[in-house]
């Protein structure tokens, strides 16, 4: 219990003048409020006008479960109605506290009490006795949303753990090549082949610890640098440079078209690694002699950067999850595209970051268009309603 929660309670039933003017009338502090809590002792009136400004959701049970007050926080989550507590899990936990003494548990509410959704309540019980009240007495639940905290324990627990597992392929990759350099020291051949998949390896576990590196500075671990205009044509020719050597590597050609001149403000070294990320997750799923396009155009206020691919493709199922940390469509293809996991999740971040979004449009066997919307500075450039996703599909048909 916070110290401000125990100083409530402590006042509600603190002296055994004050507790017996809350207990004595409840209904009538229900039913006029505030103006109410002016009847009995000072005390009296103090605690009920902290209970009514409390951010955390305070309620008082009675022997018999009826409500002897709630305050506004707990009748805004539409636990309360009337003098029933309407919650069976609180109701179980009141029963637990009466029996047991202080509890604390989470209690799950069904999204339609208040119409905002479930949420996952923190809540902690108190069994609250005098010598003038008998026993077992009433008990206090304290309630606080701790949805948000729980995801994201869970989320930090998830990418602990995804950390670890893919350290662990890298490494465990390097002890073995190792081995085998060590066994093979009267071959030079076999020393050399090995000393180049060792060289592979360093290379992934490099580039996973540097993704996982700007992912925590675009988190928040460190402060937005300032946004300045940044030429969206800047962006793709670099971003295109980067990624050139490993399309021809493949046989694939990158075509750049779209409107030229659009202006965004940002930081440009995080727009070049979002679609330096988006042209690298193109090239690693597109096969054959396909092409791959990279388009901007301005729509609505936003400059909208589209990199479209004729690769695999994307199920359904998975268009919304391939932005989470560490998702892959296909597992059995990790190794062999070479992927940490992270480079959509960077995208993200950084077009939230910039105040946009990404989008992803995909079919199997048809290939995929990933859209990173940045808005503009020039706003003249507004009002053109044709959709990157056409120039991007023109750009592919150039030329072929």
């Amino acid at each position: 219990m916070s110290p401000l929660v125990a100083l409530v309670v402590g006042l509600v039933l603190g002296g055994v003048v004050a507790a017996t003017v809350i207990l004595r009338f409840p209904r009538d502090l229900e039913r006029s409020g505030s103006d109410a809590a002016a009847v009995g002792p000072p005390e009296a009136a103090f605690a009920r006008r902290l209970l009514d400004l409390m951010d955390p959701a305070v309620v008082l049970v009675d022997v018999d479960d009826a409500v002897l007050l709630a305050n506004p926080s707990a009748r805004a989550l539409g636990i309360v109605r009337g003098s029933r507590l309407l919650v069976p899990e609180l109701l179980s936990l009141v029963q637990t506290v009466r029996n047991g003494g202080s509890r604390r548990a989470d209690v799950r509410l069904p999204g339609d009490l208040a119409g905002s959704g479930p949420r996952l309540m923190g809540v902690h019980g108190v069994r609250l006795h005098s010598g003038t009240l008998p026993l077992p007495g009433p008990v206090a639940l304290v309630l606080q949303d701790v949805t948000e905290a729980r995801r994201t324990e869970a989320v930090r627990r998830d990418f602990v753990a995804n950390v670890g597992h893919e350290l662990k392929t890298p490494v465990g990759a390097l002890t073995l090549l190792a081995e085998a350099i060590e066994q093979a020291a009267d071959d030079p051949e076999a020393v050399q082949r090995f000393a180049g998949r060792i060289a592979c390896e360093a290379d992934r576990l490099a580039r996973l610890v540097r993704e996982l590196i700007d992912l925590s500075r675009l988190q928040g671990g460190e402060p937005l640098p300032e946004l300045v205009p940044v030429q969206v044509d800047d962006v793709i020719a670099e971003a295109v440079d980067r990624t050139r050597t490993a399309a021809k590597a493949k046989g694939l050609q990158i075509a750049v078209g779209g409107q030229a001149g659009l202006v965004v403000r940002g930081v440009e070294s995080q727009l070049v690694t979002a679609v330096t990320n988006l042209l690298a997750n193109a090239v690693a799923y597109s096969e054959g002699e396909n092409r791959i396009a990279v388009a901007a155009r301005a729509r609505s206020g936003f400059a909208e950067i589209a990199v479209t691919d004729s690769g695999v493709g994307i199920p359904r199922k998975d268009r919304q999850r391939v932005f989470e940390r560490f998702y892959r469509v296909d597992q059995s293809r990790a190794s062999s595209t070479g992927g940490t996991g992270l480079g959509l999740a960077i995208v993200k971040h950084v077009a939230s970051n910039h105040g946009g979004t990404v989008t992803v449009w995909s079919e199997e066997g048809l290939g995929s268009t990933f859209t990173l919307r940045i808005p503009l500075v020039i706003s003249d450039t507004q009002g053109d309603s044709t959709t990157t996703d056409a120039v991007a599909h023109d750009a592919l048909k150039e030329g072929s």
